[in-house]
């Protein structure tokens, strides 16, 4: 399969730019609002739609009503999603009345389905354009044929496609993502984004490498790696070879991924976790279910003793690593039975922390259509004993790091209270802290003093020098 590289266009970005340069001039600072919604790999594609508005003369603003450019980056995972999603674009119709010179874009997972994409036609008319998530490198042709008069677009490609050639905009920070691939091969019956974002696309391993170089010597401390699954990357090495690759890159960083496909979990890979300091240690494995009937009609192709085999290797390649998981409630047909088997791979596995969502049935998809969709009672019961269950286990894990001394990456004051600082173990365990003086950022050696399910609470002994 020819994959095509999607690099925007020279011309269009020079002639918006010029444009803009144009209306700061006359004293009216052009603005862009970029709105996210969705997981990581949106986070990141934002920074590149950001990037792009950057290069075409748009200042990064905070507020959209300080914006000629609003763009809302979409996610379609689940129904509640879309629907915010959508109230969202409907309140920006108060910002196209006072100036109708705003342009309004949307982008993201939503974008790929033709009747959202349909919806947004004829419903929102102040909409002056779309993007679906492999057409991203078109959003200064996309601008500028709204600035130059043309009709509305709805910009959509089924060719395989890699953004490459745009810089991202990263707010300053010690973290960081960096996308390895896009698309998803897998097919689960539940899922959308194979539909949305395309069969797997790999980018080359030379674009990544150069790209993290770039990250650490700007003195990033974290590099997330995304893809929809990491483990199946398929450059000129494997994910596992790119990861030595990368953990060979001089500097004091650590390195994280998401999300990884119990499938494709290899030894190579489980090995590499375990040889390479410099990936943190952390694994995040979703699960989804604890049946496998409910896992085979998930189309998720492992079982769950293979799933357990493969967090006994991790746990014996990375003793202390930090294990977290998905799971799906009340997927079509799932008994009491099924569940029970949910549960009983909490206790068995002990997960630092769960992510669990009710199923959502997702038009175009297998499972949408499936026979004994469950009612909503039986799926929040059956939520809520997740729920008490997990939050049991992960208190319980919590108390084992009271007493402690640990490393954090420190993320600056707490939003709620500017006494006190966040931050992350190498595992991705939240913890706020005392400060005790030190300086936003970097690395922090924090005394643990308790602990509870989601978060631990310390002091700062020590910070090291950026």
């Amino acid at each position: 399969m020819e994959i095509l590289r999607g690099v925007p266009d020279a011309s269009a970005i020079g002639a918006v730019r010029k444009l803009n340069e144009r209306r700061t001039a006359e004293g009216t600072r052009a603005g862009v609002s970029v709105l996210t919604f969705g997981c990581q790999q949106n986070e990141a594609d934002s920074e590149k739609l950001l990037g792009l508005a950057a290069s075409m003369g748009y200042t990064p603003v905070d507020d959209p009503a300080d914006a000629a450019l609003i763009l809302v980056n979409t996610c379609a995972i689940r129904e509640h999603a879309e629907q915010k999603v959508l109230s969202v674009i409907g309140g920006l119709k108060r910002y196209k009345e006072r100036d109708p010179s705003v342009l309004i874009g949307v982008a993201g997972c939503m974008t790929a389905q033709e009747h959202r994409v349909a919806l947004l036609k004829k419903s929102y008319p102040y909409v002056d354009f779309t993007l679906d998530p492999a057409s991203l490198s078109r959003l200064p042709l996309a601008v500028l044929g709204r600035l130059s008069g043309q009709k509305r677009s709805f910009l959509s490609t089924d060719e395989p496609t890699l953004s490459e050639g745009i810089e991202p905009y990263r707010r300053a920070g010690d973290r960081a993502y960096l996308s390895i691939m896009y698309g998803c091969n897998n097919f689960c019956s539940y899922c959308i984004v194979p539909y949305v974002r395309g069969r797997e696309r790999s980018r080359a391993s030379v674009d990544i490498l150069r790209e993290a170089e770039g990250l650490v010597s700007s003195g990033v401390r974290e590099i997330t790696l995304l893809g929809q699954n990491v483990n199946s990357y398929a450059g000129d090495t494997d994910f596992a070879g790119l990861l030595s690759r990368l953990s060979e890159i001089p500097g004091d960083f650590l390195l994280r991924f998401m999300t990884s496909h119990p499938k494709d979990v290899s030894e190579r890979l489980i090995a590499t976790v375990g040889e390479r300091e410099k990936i943190a240690p952390a694994f995040h494995l979703p699960l989804q279910s604890g049946s496998d009937r409910i896992l085979a009609a998930m189309n998720r192709r492992y079982d769950t003793e293979r799933y357990l085999k493969t967090v006994e290797a991790l746990r014996a390649a990375r003793p202390g690593i930090v294990l977290t998981s998905d799971i799906i409630v009340g997927f079509p047909g799932e008994t009491e039975e099924d569940f029970e088997g949910t549960l009983e791979i909490l206790r068995t596995v002990r997960f630092d922390m769960v992510y669990s969502f009710l199923y959502s049935p997702r038009i175009g998809t297998p499972a949408a259509t499936m026979d004994g969709h469950l009612s909503d009672e039986v799926r929040a019961d059956r939520m809520r004993r997740l729920l008490d269950l997990q939050t049991e286990i992960a208190g319980e894990i919590g108390k084992t790091y009271e007493g402690k001394t640990l490393r954090v990456l420190d993320d600056g004051p707490s939003k709620n209270d500017k006494a006190r600082h966040t931050g992350r173990t190498a595992g991705g365990k939240l913890v706020h802290y005392d400060p005790a003086g030190t300086p936003a950022g970097g690395f922090k050696t924090v005394h643990i003093d308790r602990a509870d399910a989601y978060a631990m609470y310390g002091t700062v002994i020590e910070s090291e020098e950026k």
